[in-house]
């Protein structure tokens, strides 16, 4: 066990949670390992738990009855997957799956209903925290539809880059081409554009990041929008 990575500190959500929510919350977490690909829970099952990131990055996805799929929301170490359960809906039309391996920490259904209902502040940081990623939701459903595939990217990129530490992503261009709702030449063409551009270096599902300003600069409003909506309702969100 690395005592660095195994910090619950390195979830936002957990780490600005007062000392005595925490001091409650703190004996019921449970570490989970979060490997590549895992179906943390499916569209409309009943939701058992909730998972706090700490090294892994979770996709939402909408998935359609032929089976196509498009990401509409990511969430790493700065948030919580599984808000159907404090919001009162038991079950989401969503898919959650790890796009990037790691672990985090899982809370039981029960046990963040009690927390929730509370009404104290917990309960006023997790619908902060729910402000933020229906503004993810949403500007991602604008980006898909009205900006061009190596913008995609380019926010899809910068947007896993802020969950994990360094530079380097673990993903093949068929996972990224699932998460975008596109096809997978398109993302191949998208990701050699950015690499001749200096941008990326892409090799065998392993993606390094070579200069962020310039993806910043290539990329649409989306994600800037996403990020200051972050900061201003999560402002305790840099990972330790």
């Amino acid at each position: 066990m690395n005592p660095v990575d195994d910090d619950p500190m390195r979830n936002c959500l957990l780490r600005s949670m007062p000392p005595a929510d925490w001091a409650r919350v703190q004996p019921q977490l449970e570490w989970v390992d979060m490997p590549l690909g895992h179906v943390m829970y499916e569209s409309g099952r009943p939701l058992s738990h909730v998972y706090f990131p700490t090294t892994s990055i979770v996709s939402l996805l909408y998935v359609m009855e032929n089976g196509a799929s498009a990401e509409i929301a990511v969430v790493g170490n700065e948030g919580v997957v599984g808000i159907a359960l404090f919001m009162g809906g038991e079950t989401t039309p969503s898919r959650a799956v790890v796009q990037s391996a790691g672990r985090g920490l899982r809370l039981r259904a029960a046990a963040i209903k009690a927390e929730f209902n509370r009404a104290g502040p917990t309960m006023h940081l997790l619908l902060r925290y729910t402000q933020a990623l229906i503004t993810q939701m949403a500007q991602t459903a604008v980006c898909n539809r009205h900006h061009s595939l190596d913008q995609q990217l380019c926010r899809w990129l910068l947007l896993s880059l802020d969950r994990l530490r360094g530079p380097e992503l673990q993903m093949t261009q068929e996972l990224i081409a699932n998460m975008l709702g596109v096809r997978r030449e398109g993302v191949t063409e998208a990701a050699l554009k950015l690499q001749k551009l200096g941008l990326i270096r892409y090799a065998r599902g392993h993606i390094t990041v070579l200069d962020r300003p310039g993806l910043e600069a290539r990329t649409c409003e989306c994600y800037p929008v996403v990020k200051t909506e972050y900061e201003r309702l999560l402002p305790d969100r840099v990972a330790t």
